[in-house]
């Protein structure tokens, strides 16, 4: 049965899109069945996969109205041994379509559903908005991924993406727990990248994933190759961090329940209420104290 992470972050340019593509290909090298999900109308993620999304005849659109399958739908990445559902600029115009459906919030969802048997892996990547695109995303989702900068304003979408994902939780989907944090464009010359890095760290402990993306510039340009950073330069920095994330994502599902048996309904999702922004991590009152943080997790895994 796969496992559905969405890779989330309401901040725009935080990177989901590159963790996307080169998680998805990095997944298919450690010999994962992967399917990257590209639920974005400018299509980015389809276009770093290297399929040209001008000429596609179908896309996550036509799957999200019905007049299409997954299946169908459904492409190989060149180069590369993961499927891309991908998306173009007709997905833009899904929003206004779907609110004529029933159960328009979980179309995504059961579509999925068909293939659910054929992958290890299904990646979702959102737009930065909260639509009733990013709404079904969340809802097919078993988890959510999270790359963020080690930035101020990085921490205050943080808190209300976390916001978001408790009422979605408490709404739509009993399921969807935060899997993780993944710092991303990580410069540590930067002293203020190394206190936010401490600072989630001490707030959310093994939440926060292990494995720390470097800002790389082999990864900014492999785009406009059409291939993701794992491929295009398997030995850069870059690459080699997301070959290390996507390690330590496939050792981390060893140590969670199966995605079919989900959390008991009254759980919450698996996150504390993050830090504020610009907080001393050194100053006890600036970070949650280690009762805190179980008292806010009630869904925890450990």
């Amino acid at each position: 049965m796969a496992r559905i992470f969405v890779i989330a972050n309401q901040k725009g340019g935080v990177g989901k899109t590159t963790t996307s593509v080169n998680l998805a290909a990095a997944l298919a090298r450690l010999g994962q069945r992967t399917l990257l999900v590209d639920l974005d109308p400018q299509g980015n993620a389809t276009m770093g996969s290297g399929i040209d999304k001008r000429s596609l005849k179908r896309t996550v659109y036509q799957v999200l109205i019905g007049l299409s399958d997954v299946v169908e739908a459904t492409c190989q990445a060149p180069g590369s041994d993961y499927a891309v559902l991908p998306a173009n600029r007709e997905l833009a115009g899904a929003e206004v379509e779907l609110v004529d459906f029933d159960e328009r919030e979980t179309r995504l969802k059961d579509a999925l559903a068909a293939v659910d048997d054929q992958y290890d892996f299904v990646l979702i990547d959102c737009p930065p908005s909260l639509s009733l695109l990013t709404l079904n995303g969340f809802c097919a989702a078993h988890g959510v991924i999270i790359p963020m900068q080690c930035e101020y304003f990085a921490l205050e979408g943080l808190s209300d993406l976390v916001n978001t994902i408790k009422k979605i939780h408490a709404n739509f989907n009993t399921e969807l727990k935060i899997i993780g944090l993944l710092r991303v464009m990580f410069d540590p010359r930067v002293t203020l990248s190394q206190q936010v890095s401490a600072q989630l760290e001490q707030h959310f402990g093994d939440k926060v994933f292990g494995t720390i993306i470097p800002r790389n510039v082999r990864l900014a340009e492999a785009p406009s190759y059409g291939l993701p950073g794992v491929v295009f330069d398997p030995q850069s920095k870059g690459a080699k961090a997301y070959m290390a994330f996507g390690a330590e994502l496939i050792e981390r599902m060893k140590n969670l329940a199966p995605a079919h048996e989900g959390p008991r309904r009254d759980a919450a999702p698996d996150a504390a209420t993050p830090p504020r922004a610009g907080a001393d991590p050194a100053r006890p009152g600036d970070a949650a104290r280690p009762g805190d943080r179980e008292s806010n997790e009630p869904g925890a895994t450990r």
